[in-house]
């Protein structure tokens, strides 16, 4: 019983070792080129009553409720949401916003799995068309770190993040 107990505490602290040993930080990010200009993209960013029209969480789950608060669009914009366990519920407030340039939102996480991040968007005119970069990064908690281990988050967000960037593409360069 005891070469068990001691078996089991060694597991433990290879575990809680591994764990502590994963990056504090995380930031994933993709890119699109899409054929228009950042006038005709920015505001489907930037009013967040537009947004959830692309949005790849919004169509994981539709009956997800959505709030909002304060302006419509811009700094001080806020969209609260509340969905089933694979959306969660949280706060998106625009922080800062530059006209057809970069627009940053702290996202706030309050379930499945509390956390507060920074999501970010910049738009770079490439002829007729815009490089749009959608980045979200933060600090990974000692949970965030367990989960990594079992999870690609990279892979799972950077995955979404590509499907909202091809949903917003649809919306901006329909005839």
């Amino acid at each position: 019983m005891t070469q068990i107990f001691v078996g089991l505490l060694v597991v433990i602290a290879i575990f809680i070792t591994v764990v502590v040993m994963q990056p504090s930080d995380f930031r994933i990010t993709r890119s699109l080129l899409i054929a228009a200009p950042t006038s005709t993209i920015f505001p489907h960013v930037n009013n967040l009553h537009k947004f959830n029209e692309w949005n790849p969480w919004a169509k994981i789950d539709p009956a997800s409720k959505s709030t909002f608060e304060g302006a419509a669009e811009g700094e001080g914009s806020i969209l609260r949401w509340e969905g089933n366990n694979q959306v969660g519920s949280g706060i998106m407030t625009n922080t800062q916003s530059k006209p057809n340039e970069y627009i940053q939102f702290k996202m706030e996480f309050l379930k499945p799995m509390q956390a507060t991040n920074i999501a970010e968007f910049t738009f770079q005119a490439d002829g007729n068309s815009t490089l749009v970069t959608w980045s979200m990064y933060g600090k990974n908690s000692f949970v965030g770190k367990a989960v990594s281990l079992f999870m690609n988050c990279e892979k799972m967000v950077g995955g979404q993040f590509e499907k909202g960037l091809a949903n917003l593409q649809a919306i901006v360069e329909k005839p």
